[in-house]
């Protein structure tokens, strides 16, 4: 054997060493996940997941909006505090990571929502004669007995000129059924896009009765309850991995050949609500602008950095920050100088976004939260997430034991305290009931599913305490709040009647928190730690709202750094 061929072996045996050392290396490696059944856990065919070349590559975020990411501060701490009512009491929270728009909803993207509302139920089809006005803001929110703005009434909705504008006159309930909605709209074109569903607006289906019904809860439960049972709507489907058997007929062009699409796949998106408080306060001051490593430094009074609400830089020096109002009669300022840029609202992205890159947290409109109202938060509240209207509800079964659909012929109402007529549940979506004591028995976490009132002056918190409801005449309330009568009249409308008893306070369980100062507020306002509340069902020409949805997996997917991040405007 020659010298070059001996050389040659070696240089293969030193080739080897190294590939079985890496691959030795590999095998060691503590974050490798491995299947704990003898099935590999990554091969997603195994298990039913969606099998995709890319694998799971985490959530997106939706359409028009940012992530904000989960942290600790503290809530309330209000610097001006000139009432002394405690309303705003520091309690040190954390906030899980959430997705949140940029801006308020604008007056055209609620205008699409109510143009598909009047084309999927019609308000001259006697099954749906209340849905479509149940949605529409309330445009008389602009009247003034000793104003003239029948201009805004007639136009500010509608108009071009206001499309961007953030919507208004929408109560409470009213947004909440938009976020609904807007959460079966995204996974419907989710599903469009990934060629399960056929695409429903050429196919004209969306002006088709009972066509159009999606609802992403009974598309989990049951895809082939939607659409009438048309089960042509579905295209394609996710690939099954089911290979076909010697002898089975070819499928026909066009048929549904793969399988429709599981929570496990991680395709479909979160539920989209309304932000609860300590949320929307956390998006708002955006301590992470003042943080140092794991601290924050210093406390802030807006949603941006400083405590002036005037622009310091040369280009735009005294330029306010955000619409409100500058004074008594001064809405815009002097013109020419100084001027917020508008007399009511104002298109949004008009001002800089704060450190999270949200505009529109400090002026413009305040925001509906999702909480019921209670004037301090509580010194027992949970400090993780904290949320109080929590009402726990299961699906409704039937005799059959199948889940409930709400079907075309027997939409539910409710009469609100305003007289509007709202339904319970829209046709197609899955009846909700609450939980029973049954399903909340032995557990340590809740005790019933009605918690709105929970450890504020109930009854489980009163000298009452061991006495059945059924046992007294009134059930004693913290809150003194006028109570409706709820008489029927002839014509099946609740009686337009109030109560005549003496009243000590507006607080109930209907009234609900709104956040951030308007173009009709002072500047006092405009601090996120200071709270509001209005009844659910009410509306008002300075309140909007935004949506969030919740972020699914780690808090984020970027590295720790040692800096600290600064935003100046």
């Amino acid at each position: 054997m020659n010298f070059n061929n001996i050389k040659k072996i070696y240089k293969v045996l030193f080739y080897l060493v190294i590939i079985i050392s890496l691959v030795s290396c590999h095998n060691r490696n503590p974050r490798k996940i491995v299947g704990l059944t003898g099935w590999n856990s990554k091969d997603k065919s195994a298990v039913g997941f969606y099998d995709s070349k890319e694998g799971y590559r985490g959530q997106k975020a939706p359409p028009g909006m940012v992530l904000v990411e989960g942290g600790t501060f503290t809530m309330g701490q209000v610097q001006d505090d000139v009432l002394f009512d405690w309303n705003t009491t520091p309690v040190k929270q954390q906030v899980r990571s959430f997705y949140m728009d940029e801006t308020e909803v604008t007056n055209s993207e609620y205008l699409f929502y109510l143009d598909w509302m009047e084309k999927v139920f019609p308000p001259n089809d006697i099954n749906y004669e209340h849905i479509y006005q149940s949605a529409v803001p309330d445009t008389l929110v602009w009247r003034d007995v000793l104003g003239f703005n029948e201009l805004l009434t007639e136009n500010y909705l509608r108009h071009p000129g206001y499309a961007d504008y953030p919507v208004i006159g929408v109560s409470w309930v009213q947004a909440n059924q938009y976020c609904k909605w807007r959460t079966n709209r995204v996974n419907e074109k989710i599903l469009m896009d990934k060629g399960v569903l056929k695409p429903l607006f050429e196919l004209d289906s969306i002006e088709v009765k009972g066509k159009n019904h999606f609802d992403t809860d009974t598309y989990i439960e049951n895809p082939y309850a939607m659409f009438d049972g048309d089960s042509t709507i579905y295209k394609k489907g996710l690939p099954n991995n089911i290979a076909r058997k010697k002898g089975d007929a070819k499928p026909k062009r066009g048929d549904f050949t793969g399988r429709q699409v599981k929570v496990s796949d991680g395709i479909l998106s979160a539920r989209f609500r309304l932000p609860t408080e300590v949320e929307w306060e956390y998006a708002a001051k955006a301590v992470v602008e003042g943080r140092e490593y794991n601290n924050t430094r210093g406390r802030k009074k807006y949603a941006w950095s400083g405590k002036y609400t005037r622009n310091k830089s040369k280009r735009y020096m005294g330029d306010q920050l955000a619409n409100f109002k500058q004074g008594k009669g001064d809405y815009s300022g002097v013109p020419g100088w100084s001027n917020d840029g508008a007399d009511i609202t104002i298109q949004v992205k008009s001002y800089e976004p704060n450190a999270f890159g949200l505009y529109d947290m400090s002026g413009n409109v305040a925001e509906w939260v999702s909480d019921v109202y209670r004037p301090i938060i509580d010194n027992d509240a949970n400090d993780f997430n904290y949320y109080r209207g929590n009402i726990f509800t299961k699906k409704m079964i039937d005799s059959e034991g199948k889940v409930v659909i709400a079907d075309d012929f027997s939409v539910e109402y409710d009469t609100l305290d305003n007289g509007q007529i709202v339904p319970k549940t829209l046709p197609g979506s899955i009846k909700k009931v609450p939980v029973t004591k049954r399903d909340a028995y032995m557990r340590n976490n809740y005790e019933k599913a009605y918690n709105i009132d929970a450890k504020d002056g109930d009854l489980a918190s009163t000298k009452f305490y061991d006495k059945d409801e059924d046992e007294l005449e009134v059930k004693p309330r913290m809150y003194n709040s006028p109570v409706k009568p709820r008489e029927i009249g002839e014509s099946g409308y609740i009686m337009q009647l109030y109560d005549t008893e003496n009243r000590t306070t507006l607080i109930s369980n209907k009234a609900r928190v709104y956040k951030g100062g308007s173009w009709k507020d002072r500047e006092y306002w405009l601090d996120p730690a200071q709270r509001r509340y209005l009844p659910e069902y009410m509306a008002t020409n300075f309140i909007g709202f935004r949506c969030v949805t919740d972020r699914i997996g780690p808090m984020t997917y970027k590295r720790r750094t040692p800096t600290t991040t600064k935003i100046r405007y």
